[in-house]
């Protein structure tokens, strides 16, 4: 006589239940793995911002700001010339429930408005930025040479 061989009930939830609990312990890497992507995409589109800001006030060979408003920051040139258009060349809108902070090291005024300049030689005022959202917060140092961040925080959620 043969027996038919086969798997338990027992056997098959004891197997999903192991699944379920590797799966259980993934779920919270793959999240970090997410928030981490969402952080470093704000990074590097507030940076490629800085970029296009640099850029323009070389080849307009004028100032641009990069100018906080209430739900975005944008690009803009320091003046209009005249029967020029006022919209802004690029922008930055960070996602619900982030703020992005703008502090001026060399400022000379204690209160200052919320705007970072960049001169026609490519240069900028220092400035520090800090994003804090949902998925974590950054901190960048820019350069007033280069206008490259120095990450000086980076911490994910």
């Amino acid at each position: 006589m043969q027996r038919a061989r086969g798997f338990t009930l027992i056997e098959i939830a004891l197997g999903i239940f192991i699944l379920l609990l590797l799966l259980m312990l993934a779920i919270p890497s793959f999240t970090g793995v997410i928030a981490n992507r969402r952080l470093k995409q704000s990074l590097d589109d507030f940076n490629n911002l800085v970029h296009r800001a640099q850029e323009l006030s070389v080849a307009e060979r004028r100032p641009y700001l990069i100018a906080w408003d209430k739900n975005d920051v944008i690009v803009r040139p320091e003046a209009f010339a005249e029967g020029e258009q006022t919209n802004a060349k690029a922008e930055f809108r960070p996602a619900r429930g982030s703020i992005l902070r703008l502090s001026l090291p060399m400022a000379l005024a204690e209160k200052y408005p919320a705007e970072w300049i960049f001169w026609p030689s490519g240069t900028c005022e220092p400035a520090i930025v800090r994003f804090q959202g949902p998925a974590g917060s950054w901190t960048a140092n820019y350069s007033p040479l280069t206008a490259r961040p120095e990450i000086t925080n980076y911490a994910v959620r």
